[in-house]
């Protein structure tokens, strides 16, 4: 990695915190709101080197460094960026990141190296996530990136899921000269970066660049096939003759509300659902999916994490004049961004707290009509410290709407453990490995990571299960 130079050490750290700050800088809610285009204004070349140099350099290991899931070389890159080395300092991120263009937009930075930059004690922090955005888009911009190639090796890999866990491990097992082919059960790649994620959070255009560089680097992609239904691993191994398989399908299916009448009425939508028809081009949508949306002027998102809040300003931008957030607990319990839920407030959504809804009303004409909810207060703490929501009694109330949105979770897809003889899973169809550092499952010359592994969790973590485990594959290959 790049060293910070030793009389670079010297600065005058109380100059450097009083360099001027200023926050992102974000389209205007009333113009926004009526498309899907980014929100965030990106830094120009100027403002990225004076945002940058106000990073004091912390002695090693420094706190943003050290949250960092991947461990970014953060006060490295913040100094080439401050000299306006902006293509080195794209070329730092990539050593540790094989999606540092999606991660500097998806990553909860405020939980994470933002938010444990120590200028937090008494100042603004330094912007670390748009920062490391504006050098990888200016380095694909002005130059471009090819993933650098290993000696072929012979060796063949499939890997099942084209989301961020496949896509790490298929930029890190190219690089050392294995043949890399990923398998889809959806049309185009991507997984959750296209078919989760919001355009205005993630622009696709940025993606599919990004998917060039994989392309240009030679992996095979295979679109609609679902592994475990349409071909089983062992047809991988017996008749494609591959010579190992990582799994990186992540946890797509929707949480149900099981004890809660009418979530089959017409309406009512499970979040994925919801987000793939309202943010994917037609051209790219399951034969299932191509049906089109119909979303009411009344709408409420059930839940409280980050697709609870892409649900939110989906709707709003689908033309919803009343969007409501319900939610069990208090905002203090939320286990989504703070970031998202503030640009969904600014946007117009609302928030209803301490609310649970327990019945899905049907008007006259079949469709739905009202979410019957029941209030809530907090009671002990549970197993993950936050306090248990209990119902209150003979309080229930009605909230009008015409459509409703469950963001509840998600659970594993079983159907490969299920097909696959001697894959342990666990947990209703989590991959039960048996080394997190190499995703070794029970069956050998399988591997797997991120969210199938986990269970949900975020982009950059599966990104780095995947890296992990195509090291381990490479050895397990060497092995061989």
């Amino acid at each position: 990695m790049q060293a910070v130079p030793s009389d670079f050490l010297n600065i005058d750290r109380k100059e450097r915190v009083n360099k001027p700050f200023f926050d992102l800088d974000l389209r205007n809610p009333e113009v926004r709101t009526c498309d899907f285009d980014g929100v965030v204004i990106e830094f120009t070349p100027e403002q990225a080197m004076v945002q940058a140099a106000r990073c004091i350099h912390c002695p090693d290991p420094a706190p943003c460094m050290v949250a960092c899931p991947v461990n970014n070389d953060i006060p490295s890159a913040m100094w080439l960026i401050e000299q306006g080395r902006f293509a080195e300092a794209a070329n730092l991120y990539h050593q540790t990141s094989s999606l540092p263009e999606i991660c500097g937009r998806v990553c909860p930075h405020e939980a994470l190296c933002q938010g444990s930059c120590v200028l937090n004690k008494h100042h603004e922090p330094v912007l670390c996530g748009e920062l490391e955005v504006f050098t990888v888009d200016y380095k694909r911009r002005t130059e471009g990136r090819i993933i650098p190639l290993g000696t072929p090796t012979g060796k063949k890999v499939a890997i099942i899921g084209a989301g961020p866990a496949g896509l790490g491990c298929a930029d890190q097992l190219v690089q050392v000269g294995h043949e890399v082919t990923i398998f889809e059960s959806k049309p185009a790649p991507g997984g959750l970066l296209v078919y989760g994620i919001p355009n205005f959070k993630l622009p696709k255009d940025v993606w599919f660049e990004k998917w060039g560089e994989f392309e240009r680097a030679g992996v095979k992609f295979v679109p609609n096939t679902y592994i475990g239904k349409d071909k089983t691993i062992d047809e991988l191994f017996e008749k494609d003759k591959f010579d190992a398989i990582f799994i990186g399908v992540g946890s797509e299916i929707d949480a149900k509300m099981e004890d809660a009448p009418g979530t089959d009425l017409p309406g009512v939508y499970e979040a994925t659902d919801f987000l793939i028809r309202g943010n994917v081009d037609r051209s790219m949508l399951p034969s299932e999916l191509l049906e089109p949306l119909e979303v009411g002027k009344r709408v409420v998102v059930i839940g409280g994490g980050d697709t609870a809040s892409d649900c939110l300003r989906t709707a709003l931008r689908l033309g919803s004049k009343e969007v409501t957030c319900l939610y069990r607990r208090t905002e203090r319990e939320m286990p989504g961004g703070k970031k998202d839920r503030q640009m969904a407030k600014d946007e117009g959504a609302k928030y209803r707290f301490l609310t649970q809804p327990v019945k899905f009303i049907a008007g006259e004409d079949g469709r739905l009509a009202a979410v019957e909810c029941i209030e809530m207060k907090l009671g002990e703490p549970d197993e993950k410290g936050r306090r248990r929501p209990v119902p209150v009694e003979n309080s229930n109330f009605s909230v009008a709407c015409d459509t409703a949105i469950l963001a509840l979770g998600y659970w594993p897809d079983p159907i490969l453990g299920k097909t696959t003889p001697d894959l342990e899973t666990h947990n209703w169809g989590l991959i039960k490995t048996l080394d997190r550092e190499t995703g070794q499952t029970s069956r050998e010359g399988v591997f797997s990571a991120g969210d199938c592994v986990t269970g949900p969790d975020l982009v950059v973590t599966a990104m780095r299960g995947g890296r992990k485990a195509a090291r381990a594959i490479d050895a397990y290959l060497k092995s061989k």
